[in-house]
């Protein structure tokens, strides 16, 4: 009886090896309805995942993967297009939140407590893993449009708004869109070079004032000579020690000063600042300017909506002190969800207003985030004001002084390296 079972249970383990040889050589192998294949190429149950966090991790990639893929809207050039699933989540999201929270005040202050640190928890887990996400500019769009639905749907009905302030209103939203639209364009990337052959060329600047940009002293000016290529016949000659700092093992590109690799987006940024997450772009040398805009004309919409909406449902408290008080906003629905959206928007707000003093404050000094953020790791640069204020003392020539341009250093060392 114990021969026959343990003979029974030989071939049975035979056979399940055999199986798994199938399965690692790539053949089809019939699974029942509760099996998978696991990341070790063998049979295994459906149960048994949940003992494994690899597995688990590894099988609801594959799920997503596979949702991801199959979601998808008709479209009338090329058909179907694939949807992100990262934008789905703000859309459902932000609506229930603030109608939920418009019910009750307690309910409020725990959704407008707890809402801006969801969103600042998922910020640190995909600045983490370094990869690319649309939820964060999904949930600026659907926010910019959401509250202004509301404000022409709640608000405007109400009879404390004219047409002219809505007008206002509405032109500051559009205006918003076409310059995030502009912003999105081109950051500025550096162009991918065939025959990448540093040359590095140590210049004592001695550019005028005339110049716009960086400052003087001494600097490293790199670029790519294609013409000493073809004389030394050196196509895949690596940089010298000198200048590896500026060399990209990505791209395969040697930088320009000041430009950047951005390892979310995948390319080298000319004047690299940083990856704007809410954009879902980087901010560079070409889209600098149009980020700011972006941001001022944003912050004054948001400003003058906010305090529109306040006018109307507490007149008679100042505007000043109405986001802190507003005897009986919460009687009726409409006066109570207009007012959590003017808290939201508030938080949003002051977001955005520190962003924008941190780039006023870091344009002063003549210095981008992501060299405020080398300096600070690496000790070598002056920090104020509990890190506000980040001087690194390279580019910076005080706020009073025009700064030189980084096109006129390259220049200057373009010329003495062919005299």
């Amino acid at each position: 009886m114990s021969i026959t079972f343990s003979s029974e249970r030989l071939s049975g383990l035979a056979v399940m090896k055999k199986r798994a040889a199938r399965v690692q050589q790539g053949e089809e192998v019939t699974l029942c309805c509760c099996e998978y294949v696991n990341r070790h190429g063998e049979r295994s149950h459906v149960a048994a995942c949940c003992c494994d966090c690899e597995d688990l991790d590894d099988s609801l990639a594959k799920v997503a993967e596979v949702v991801k893929d199959r979601v998808r809207v008709p479209w009338l050039w090329g058909g179907a297009r694939k949807v992100d699933l990262s934008i789905i989540p703000p859309l459902i999201l932000l609506p229930a939140l603030l109608h939920l929270a418009a019910l009750h005040f307690l309910l409020g202050l725990v959704v407008l407590t707890a809402l801006p640190g969801l969103v600042l928890w998922y910020y640190y887990f995909t600045h983490y893993k370094k990869g690319q996400t649309l939820f964060f500019l999904s949930l600026a769009l659907f926010s910019l449009g959401y509250m202004y639905y509301l404000f022409i749907t709640e608000v405007f009905p109400s009879g404390d708004i004219s047409l002219a302030q809505v007008s206002m209103v509405t032109v500051g939203v559009v205006l918003t869109l076409i310059a995030l639209v502009y912003t999105k364009r081109e950051p500025g990337i550096v162009p991918l070079n065939q025959n990448p052959v540093p040359c590095t060329v140590r210049c004592d600047s001695s550019l005028t004032d005339n110049s716009t940009g960086i400052n003087g002293g001494r600097q490293d000016a790199t670029m790519a000579a294609a013409d000493r290529i073809r004389s030394s016949g050196q196509e895949d000659a690596e940089p010298k020690e000198s200048s590896r700092r500026n060399w990209c093992t990505t791209c395969r590109v040697m930088r320009p000063p000041r430009a950047g690799h951005c390892r979310i987006c995948g390319v080298c940024v000319l004047r690299l600042d940083h990856h704007c997450v809410w954009i879902n772009s980087c901010v560079g040398q070409a889209n600098h300017r149009s980020f700011l805009l972006t941001l001022i004309l944003f912050l004054l919409t948001s400003l003058y909506g906010i305090s529109l909406v306040l006018q109307s449902v507490c007149p008679k408290q100042p505007l000043l002190l109405a986001l802190l008080s507003c005897p009986g906003v919460y009687n009726q629905y409409r006066t109570a969800l207009c007012f959590t959206c003017a808290w939201y928007s508030s938080i949003v707000t002051g977001g955005l207003l520190h962003l924008l003093a941190v780039q006023v404050i870091n344009i002063s000094h003549n210095v981008t985030e992501r060299e405020a953020r080398v300096a600070l790791r690496e000790k070598t640069a002056r920090s104020t004001y509990w890190g506000l204020v980040v001087d690194t003392g390279v580019y910076s020539r005080d706020v009073l002084h025009h700064h030189r341009s980084r096109v006129g250093l390259e220049l200057n060392c373009m010329g003495r390296m062919y005299q």
